[in-house]
């Protein structure tokens, strides 16, 4: 089922759970404990703040939701607090304020701790409460985690998202859902705040194979853009000119559009953390290797994310894969 999103909508709490449908909610949140229909709405809180979660954080605060946050290191939450959240000090205390808690944090280990280390979410979660999951980790801890909540009562999402921080700014990004069907209605008007293509793939874990399969088919996408304008650009062609030409036809894609300057220019400002790719890149050869699946491009983009953070490019844009293209060519 993909959802287009409008406008963010009123969270029911449980026991109020609407079927998620195609149409988008046509209700804003209430920043109040009741709806315009006299429901209870459900209170958000939000875990782990970084480039991604900041924005869709504010997001959630745009359209009206009641947030409650919280981020490991200190100092990402002035502004979300001056427009109307609140800090707290621990996951747990976040579970203790909130219906449906969104985490987004970098990685397998990360989510665990979040959920069940000390002061963590299970710490504060009720019976009816429900985690949605936008990080990218493995789809098989995924499950385990999903049905560890289970036994307390609480639901789970796995919702990772892709548009890197241009899509989490604008409320514009691509969400691939796992869970059960009523989970995932509950969660819908959440999701609909932050994203705009809105996908349930399947039960839980679905929604991180899903997202495994985009990092995969988006090495190969930028492989290809950096190889080809590096090759015209040693050919004697004019770059601008050359992805202008290229964007007509069947070459058109949304690395060309919004990465090729970098690697024109050689520089490679902050969009989506090369190192945070490599960590996807070895979730989906993982998922590979347990499916008995040889991924030749997938496995070369990991070898050259490896060089790059080696080199110190690890926080640089995962456009900096064109820097090895060239150093390759200087080589030649």
């Amino acid at each position: 089922m993909v959802s287009r999103r409008s406008g963010a909508a009123a969270i029911p709490r449980a026991g109020h759970r609407s079927r998620a449908r195609d149409a988008p909610f046509a209700i804003p949140f209430a920043i109040s404990s009741r709806s315009q229909q006299g429901e209870a709405v459900e209170r958000i809180g939000f875990v782990g703040l970084g480039t991604m979660g900041s924005s869709m954080a504010k997001n959630l605060l745009a359209a009206g939701a009641a947030l409650t946050v919280w981020n490991r290191t200190p100092g990402r939450t002035a502004e979300l607090t001056a427009a109307g959240a609140d800090e707290v000090p621990s996951p747990a205390e976040v579970a203790a304020r909130s219906d449906v808690i969104v985490i987004c944090v970098s990685d397998t280990p990360d989510v665990e701790a979040v959920l069940f280390g000390p002061d963590g979410l299970a710490q504060g979660l009720r019976e009816g409460s429900l985690v949605v999951d936008c990080s990218t980790i493995s789809p098989s801890a995924t499950r385990e985690f999903a049905r560890r909540l289970a036994g307390r009562g609480v639901g789970m999402v796995d919702a990772p998202v892709s548009g890197g921080s241009e899509g989490a700014r604008l409320g514009t990004l691509t969400v691939f859902v796992g869970g059960s069907d009523v989970d995932v209605a509950r969660a819908m008007p959440v999701l609909q705040a932050v994203g705009k293509t809105i996908t349930h793939m399947g039960e839980s874990g679905s929604g991180q194979a899903a997202k495994a399969v985009n990092q995969v088919m988006i090495s190969g996408m930028y492989l290809g853009v950096a190889e080809g304008l590096v090759l015209g650009m040693k050919a004697g062609l004019d770059p601008a000119r050359l992805v202008g030409a290229l964007s007509g036809g069947a070459a058109q894609s949304w690395v060309l559009a919004n990465r090729s300057g970098n690697m024109i220019e050689d520089r490679y400002p902050l969009g989506f953390r090369v190192s945070l790719h490599r960590k996807d890149l070895g979730i989906a050869l993982e998922l590979a290797e347990s499916l008995g699946i040889d991924l030749p491009v997938a496995g070369l983009t990991a070898r050259l994310e490896d060089e790059l953070v080696a080199e110190g490019h690890a926080g640089e844009d995962m456009s900096v894969l064109a820097k090895a293209i060239r150093a390759r060519a200087r080589q030649g």
